[in-house]
């Protein structure tokens, strides 16, 4: 075995080595190394945005859908729920503008709690429902609700920001049964009555596209056609009508001797 070999300074010199210092890696391998990195970093950052995108792209979706369904929902609603006071039928007029396919429906209904913005009418039901579309500020069209109690003033907050059911609506077409013609007619004349029958379709889609079958949302309504009498509309705290016999019920007959009396010309009552 030969004995190792001092330098000058009398330190012992490493085989393969200069100077006593370890092997280091060449530049060619740290540009190699550098390279491997840099693509497994540029993949993790294209999976995450491709991730990230994805899931935005599936939000909006989401977002949308729900949004086309509380729009179909609304319109339901109040459909279903619509009222006419036959006493006073001027104030529960429905109105219905449908001379293009961009209609505008107001009605008067009987909301239920679940309405959308209920809250801000605590103990107001009854009141005037209005759907329009209108352009939007982000472009398109959007379906939009105005609603006020019956016999208000219209709502200041209520009027400047109406809420948007839906966004990129193309088409708002509402038709009626004509109880005469037994189609459906596109216009509803008698704003003192109520129709049998009402079919509305909501054709989703933005600027520039054009609208397929699959983007057209279409519904059958039946509406409380009967309006309510003046006799129960009248109705006194226990039941009782105006100017009638209390205990007595809407299309009861008075009993003996409590019915209205007749006095001959110059007679006294007994």
């Amino acid at each position: 075995m030969k004995p190792p070999r001092h330098s000058e300074s009398g330190s012992t010199a490493r085989p393969g080595g200069s100077g006593g210092q370890g092997p280091a890696f060449t530049l060619i391998e740290v540009m190699v190394a550098l390279a491997i990195f840099t693509g497994v970093v540029a993949a993790i950052y294209s999976c995450w945005t491709s991730v990230l995108r994805s899931s935005q792209v599936g939000l909006a979706a989401a977002a949308e859908a729900q949004r086309k369904r509380v729009a179909v929902r609304c319109l339901e609603d109040a459909f279903l729920s619509t009222q006419m006071y036959n006493q006073n039928a001027h104030y529960y007029s429905f109105l219905a503008d449908t001379a293009s396919d961009e209609a505008s429906l107001s009605l008067v209904a009987r909301l239920p709690k679940s309405f959308p913005r209920s809250g801000n009418f605590e103990g107001q039901p009854l009141r005037r429902v209005t759907f329009t579309l209108e352009p939007h500020a982000g472009g398109g069209k959007a379906l939009l609700m105005h609603q006020n109690p019956i016999l208000f003033e219209p709502d200041v907050e209520e009027e400047q920001n109406p809420l948007v059911l839906a966004r990129d609506v193309r088409a708002f077409i509402v038709e009626f049964w004509g109880p005469n013609s037994r189609e459906w007619e596109p216009e509803w004349l008698s704003t003192n009555q109520l129709p049998r029958l009402v079919r509305f379709s909501i054709g989703f889609g933005g600027p520039g596209r054009k609208l397929q079958e699959e983007d057209v949302v279409t519904r059958v309504i039946t509406l409380p056609t009967l309006g309510v009498p003046a006799s129960l509309a009248a109705a006194g705290p226990r039941g009782n009508l105006p100017g009638g016999i209390p205990g007595q019920r809407p299309g009861m007959s008075p009993p003996p001797g409590s019915g209205p009396r007749v006095i001959p010309p110059g007679g006294r009552p007994p």
